[in-house]
């Protein structure tokens, strides 16, 4: 095989694995600070990882200005670690807004990225200098230029999200056939409809989304140039994948697919993209405990403390852990993993494969599970909240 040959393979191999050495938080880090006792559930995480993981999607998409989702994890250390090292932000409500402007966020450079918005949070957000609004719809422009006519917007369209292990489709997003009558609307009204934004879909292994919506983002803004608006902003939405269960490609391998897909976009238009799960999930575990176990005819049951109301939600989405039993290895047979609610909704998985030995008391580790875990956690049926453990601040 050629030198050639061998770099033309491992591109390929990157489009489908990621074989950089990933950073991520060691079990052994873990096992050290649960020494003292397990009481509760527990996220534990890393700053440090956090920050590399935003220099090496810095790295693998230069020319692109990172905002954080701060809705993957809103953790104010976690902000302020990043804030620190130059990132900027994306959010999706007035509250996520007071966390940021409580460490200094400059207001002005904060995207307000949920497409539909109550009226009374357009008015905070733009009086404490908010400028940058999304909307899909007309309904939504009408609103917002009413309330802040000097507001600068961008349009969130529907893209495909095949291959998407979390689709954000269907909820969000205007569709093509709307676009010019949104477009048409903007220029009579006179509003500074100035930009574009889309999102592939959660955990996205598929690279052929974002060419797909990068090309049809180009035909958008010549459409709009003819009608006389001015394009500014392109923001490439969040879905970058994170290792779990299932190969991804890796960041490099997406962010040369993105450089070459924006050839031609335009020197006047900037580009930005929204990283939550990508910034933040290799750089925790969630830890919690087995309080029983059922056998229910051919069917063997695994309860823990925490379930999908006590941040593991996204595994009754089509998320998926690579669970580690804690000190345990062997025969490993099927179980049905639940939370401890009484709700029979409250069910991880019909299909997880761990030892067989598996008793209450046993820990299990979820690792990669820095990101919309504890963010979606409640009290429900009275369970606690996890703890969260950060180290390296």
């Amino acid at each position: 095989m050629t030198i050639q040959a061998a770099l033309n393979q491992q591109v390929e191999l990157e489009s489908l694995f990621d074989s950089h050495e990933e950073v991520s938080l060691d079990v052994t880090c873990v096992n050290e600070l649960l020494r003292g006792g397990y009481d509760q559930p527990v996220l534990i995480l890393d700053l440090d990882i956090v920050r590399q993981k935003y220099h090496r999607f810095q790295s693998a998409m230069p020319g692109i200005t990172p905002h954080y989702a701060v809705k993957a994890n809103p953790d104010m250390r976690v902000l302020r670690a990043l804030k620190c090292e130059g990132c900027q932000f994306e959010i999706a409500s007035i509250k996520e807004l007071d966390l940021l402007l409580s460490i200094g966020v400059d207001a002005s450079t904060i995207q307000y990225s949920n497409p539909v918005k109550p009226s009374s949070f357009i008015q905070y957000a733009a009086a404490k200098g908010v400028r940058w609004f999304v909307l899909d719809s007309e309904e939504e422009l009408v609103k917002i230029h009413a309330l802040v006519p000097d507001a600068k917007l961008y349009l969130r369209f529907d893209t495909s999200n095949i291959g998407s292990d979390y689709p954000l489709s269907g909820k969000f997003g205007v569709k093509p056939r709307d676009i010019d009558s949104i477009l048409d609307a903007a220029v009579e009204m006179g509003a500074d409809l100035c930009g574009l934004t889309f999102h592939v879909g959660s955990q996205c292994r598929n690279i052929e989304n974002w060419k797909q919506a990068i090309e049809t983002s180009k035909l958008i803004f010549q459409s709009m140039q003819a009608k006389g608006l001015k394009p500014e902003l392109l923001n490439i939405g969040g879905g970058y994948p994170v290792r779990l269960t299932k190969p991804i490609p890796s960041i490099e391998y997406i962010g040369r697919v993105i450089k070459d897909a924006l050839d031609g976009i335009g020197a006047e238009v900037r580009v930005t993209a929204e990283p939550g799960r990508y910034m933040v999930s290799d750089a925790a575990y969630f830890v919690c405990q087995v309080i029983g176990t059922a056998t229910r005819g051919d069917e063997r049951w695994m309860y823990l403390d925490a379930g999908i109301f006590g941040g593991l939600m996204e595994c009754s989405q089509g998320i998926q852990y690579q669970i580690e039993v804690n000190n345990k290895s062997g025969n490993e047979v099927l179980w049905y993993v639940a939370g401890p609610s009484c709700d029979s909704v409250d069910v991880l998985s019909r299909e997880q494969m761990l030892p067989a030995t598996t008793i209450e008391g046993d820990l299990l580790y979820f690792p990669n599970a820095g990101a919309y875990t504890t963010v979606y956690a409640n009290e429900f049926n009275g369970f606690p909240l996890p703890k969260v453990l950060i180290i390296n601040e």
